[in-house]
């Protein structure tokens, strides 16, 4: 990615942490928010000036030693971790042609699903395959054409998109998604990633402030509370089972308690047929 997304990146890994995060004692007067260069550079055990220029962008990219070093000091997540060896262009080795088809054993679990939800992704959010269940709750994927194919850009560009969810968790589900997005985005496996991360930033001004603000986090397991036009609002268990090597998850829809019913008698009466996304 260059230069410029890792120095952004590293700035803003180290305005999110304070002194006591990583046991340095806070100094009586202090202007910086967050830690210092200097900090970091210790903590990394590595020269001051070679820091200042990494946040300058005016260096080239690191070693893995370096970027082992600085996740460390920067007390990155997994997930921010591989995403700094990635804007840092240290990808691992070239990751598997993307399959046309989709990945068997996720088919099989979608299967296996019965009357639960589930449905088949890219990593941006293109809707490959429901089942049934899940075309009940959310809908007809496959009637999305372009660039609507993807729910981020959905989300992001039509307010109708959100109806399904409550209002005051529409901020959180937004970043949630634009997290998800960079840290998926950065594995190589959608080679439009690149192009609708463009498209967003220059759509959405929300979409915009939310990747500035350079957070990381793959989505892998939640509750949702989902809206129905005719059933209402119904907590739901996610889990997000991906296969890596092919660019594709597997999105599993579950409830539990007074949920339970509705979710039956939501899906009771749908058609039992995939429904898989047409190409345009």
């Amino acid at each position: 990615m260059g230069s410029d997304e890792l120095a952004l990146f590293l700035r803003s890994r180290r305005s999110a942490l304070q002194p006591a995060d990583v046991g340095l004692p806070l100094p009586l007067r202090r202007r910086t928010t967050g830690l210092r260069r200097e900090d970091v550079a210790d903590l990394a055990a590595m020269s001051r000036d070679y820091y200042r220029r990494l946040e300058q962008a005016r260096i080239a990219p690191p070693s893995p030693q370096i970027l082992d070093a600085l996740a460390r000091a920067l007390r990155l997540s997994n997930d921010e971790r591989d995403y700094l060896y990635r804007v840092a262009d240290r990808e691992p080795p070239p990751q598997p042609v993307r399959l046309s088809r989709i990945d068997p054993p996720l088919r099989q679990i979608v299967d296996a699903m019965g009357a639960n939800p589930a449905q088949i992704m890219t990593v941006t959010g293109e809707t490959l395959l429901q089942n049934a269940a899940a075309v009940a709750l959310y809908g007809d994927h496959s009637l999305y054409t372009g660039d609507a194919r993807k729910s981020i850009y959905r989300w992001f560009t039509d307010p109708s998109s959100r109806r399904m969810h409550p209002p005051e968790d529409h901020e959180e589900e937004g970043r949630a998604q634009v997290a998800n997005l960079r840290a998926r985005s950065a594995n190589g496996n959608d080679t439009g990633a690149d192009r609708l991360i463009g498209l967003l930033r220059a759509r959405s001004a929300e979409f915009e402030q939310m990747w500035q603000e350079q957070k990381v986090a793959l989505c892998r397991s939640g509750t949702k509370t989902m809206v129905h036009p005719a059933f209402g609002a119904m907590d739901l268990q996610v889990q997000i089972l991906a296969a890596e090597s092919v660019g594709q998850l597997a999105v599993l829809f579950t409830a539990a308690g007074d949920n339970v019913e509705r979710l039956r008698a939501l899906t009771v009466s749908a058609p039992t047929e995939h429904s898989a996304s047409g190409r345009s």
